[in-house]
């Protein structure tokens, strides 16, 4: 006859041990893996954040009358924890700079204990002077070489001009593409070696004598000049085209 009992054997304190360890690192395997799927951002939470960036940054970065600002939030991870905010989501940055390329803008719900940072873009447009064709290095400009259309200003590198009327008879220091906008260190209103109206101004009373120019200048800048007749050489402020004001 066979026996057929079934005998059971005691585990070893030690195999208890190893048992329940392994147990314990499963259930709380599946339990983190449930959590983070359960919040993990859904597509339209985080239509919701960008959205909330970006208005956020509309709405405290001030602009120039005349130009227009725009906004674009960079891409979210959906892995990311969120929820559906029982309250408007709450934003805040450390910069109102207009001149900013980029805001980081921390976006939270308070009341479900979660926030994550938003970079946005910057596109800051407005009226700028700009070139209607090809423009070659050493052209004087006139009506037909430029008009005013819509530029970011946040990526010139110089200060440009909202009206043509202050670089017509400027003189091209490089050639400039068509559409592009034409900065202050493109061009001299006064430019080296050149002759020069000198005004000499002293009491309301004005003197004008010839001059020449030994630098470049734009409107408002001051340059040195040498007095044709004296040979002295002078500071003024450049004032016109091949025009240089000294104030006595």
């Amino acid at each position: 006859m066979f026996d057929l009992t079934i005998r059971s054997y005691p585990l070893s304190i030690s195999k208890c041990r190893a048992f329940l360890k392994v147990f314990y690192l499963s259930v709380t395997f599946f339990c983190v893996l449930f959590s983070s799927s359960s919040y993990s951002a859904t597509k339209q939470q985080i239509i919701d954040i960008q959205k909330a960036a970006q208005e956020h940054v509309l709405r405290t970065v001030k602009s120039e009358p005349g130009t227009q600002l725009t906004a674009h939030a960079a891409s979210i991870d959906s892995r990311i924890r969120a929820s559906n905010c029982p309250e408007p989501l709450s934003t805040s940055s450390n910069s109102k700079n207009p001149a900013a390329s980029n805001i980081t803008v921390l976006v939270s719900c308070p009341s479900d204990n979660w926030r994550v940072y938003v970079p946005v873009r910057l596109t800051l447009t407005g009226p700028q002077v700009v070139a209607k064709h090809n423009l070659d290095r050493g052209q004087i400009l006139n009506n037909s070489d430029v008009t005013v259309g819509m530029v970011d200003l946040l990526k010139q590198r110089r200060q440009g001009f909202s009206s043509p009327s202050g670089i017509l008879g400027a003189k091209l220091k490089r050639n400039i593409r068509a559409g592009e906008a034409i900065e202050s260190s493109d061009i001299c209103v006064v430019c080296r070696n050149e002759t020069v109206v000198i005004k000499a101004i002293h009491n309301g009373m004005a003197i004008t004598t010839k001059g020449t120019a030994l630098t470049d200048g734009s409107q408002g800048e001051q340059i040195k000049v040498k007095n044709n007749k004296s040979n002295r050489i002078i500071v003024g402020r450049v004032t016109g085209i091949a025009e240089v004001t000294v104030q006595f």
